[in-house]
Order: C-alpha cells, then sequence, then structure tokens
C-alpha cells in the first residue's frame, strides 16, 4: 500500500491556475499566470526539502504532463536536485486522450476508470503517489477521497479567479494539520492529513 499526496501552489483565493508563467494555462480566459514567480527562490528550496527530496512517483493530468515534460527534461539534472527527481520519477499520465504522450522518462499511460486505476495504484508496492498541478485530475480525487496528504504552498497574492483547488463538488472533510512553516517572502506552507 502507498499513499498519494498531492504538491499545490494556491493564491490567497484560492486559485491553483498558472502560477509559473502567463502562457501556461490560459484556459477558461484566464490571464493571471505566472503569480507564483517572484517567490520562487526562497519557495523551491522549501518545497524540495519538505515534499521532494524522498523518492515519489507522479500522477499527472494530460495537460499538466505536457506543460512539465516540455520543460523538465531539458533542465541540467546534475545542477538541479528537483530536475533529477521530476525527471527520473515514474509518471502515470492520466489521460482520456489517444494519442501518446510525449516521451518524458518512465511514464505510463493511464486511462479509462481512473478511480478504480489510481485505487489499483494505491494498493501496489511503490512510493508516494504525488500529484503535481493537475486541477482537473485534483477535482477528481478530492469527490473520491483519495488524497491522504495535502501539501500547500498559499501565496501572499489575489487573482480573482480561475481554476481552484477546491472546487465545486469536493467531499467534505477535517484535515489536520502536522507541518506549518513560512518562507521570508510570506509565502506559507501548510501540510494537512486527512
Amino acid at each position: 500500500m502507498r499513499e498519494l499526496a498531492i504538491l499545490s501552489f494556491v493564491t490567497l483565493d484560492g486559485v491553483m491556475q498558472s502560477p509559473t508563467s502567463a502562457d501556461e494555462d490560459a484556459s477558461g480566459g484566464f490571464a493571471g499566470g505566472g503569480w507564483g514567480a517572484p517567490y520562487w527562490a526562497e519557495v523551491m528550496p522549501q518545497v524540495y526539502a519538505e515534499a521532494m527530496s524522498a523518492p515519489y512517483d507522479l500522477l499527472f493530468g494530460r495537460k499538466t504532463y505536457d506543460i512539465f515534460a516540455s520543460h523538465w527534461p531539458h533542465v541540467d539534472a546534475d545542477a538541479d536536485p528537483v530536475a533529477a527527481r521530476l525527471n527520473g520519477a515514474h509518471k502515470y499520465v492520466v489521460t482520456r486522450s489517444d494519442e501518446t504522450p510525449v516521451p518524458w522518462g518512465p511514464a505510463t499511460r493511464t486511462t479509462g476508470d481512473i478511480v478504480r486505476e489510481i485505487e489499483r495504484l494505491k494498493r501496489s508496492d511503490g512510493p508516494l503517489l504525488q500529484v503535481h498541478g493537475s486541477a482537473e485530475l485534483i477535482q477528481t480525487l478530492l469527490r473520491h477521497e483519495l488524497i491522504d496528504e495535502f501539501r500547500l504552498w498559499t501565496f501572499p497574492v489575489v487573482v480573482g479567479g480561475g481554476k481552484l483547488l477546491f472546487g465545486e463538488g469536493a467531499a467534505p472533510a477535517n484535515l489536520t494539520m502536522v507541518r506549518s512553516e513560512e518562507t521570508g517572502n510570506g509565502v506559507v506552507m501548510s501540510v494537512y492529513r486527512r
């Protein structure tokens, strides 16, 4: 058995869409992309230490996988421990598309009954399953109570709309905070368990 954790960057108003750059995900007319970029220098070392240093497999929605696969394979893994961890992790790509995902290290295309497939993955042996981004996939995981741990970085930014971490239909739940820490530039890391 293994657990599933999400790693998400969110604004104060709960938006998780496009933290890195303006052109990352403009779907729905979102024009506030890149809201997290000014904070990366202090945030990413903490993200790596708290959520990426131990081995894990990745579970991605197709759109997020494509975004990551267009960037991380081109980052020098010898110079960047985040790139080394992401590039070396096994990736499970949840998709409805018949198209083969862009090659990026070890990857498995996951289709069909996604909830059943994720339950099967959780029952299998292996490291933690960690979800990065993947707003639509997270909504499915929330509705079916498949998330064991929430690894959240909340940025002191309000963007006024976009894809929410906790969208409509999220199952009500009580969570327990297990860790919290603030960066010098006001980003708050909070780790919660179901």
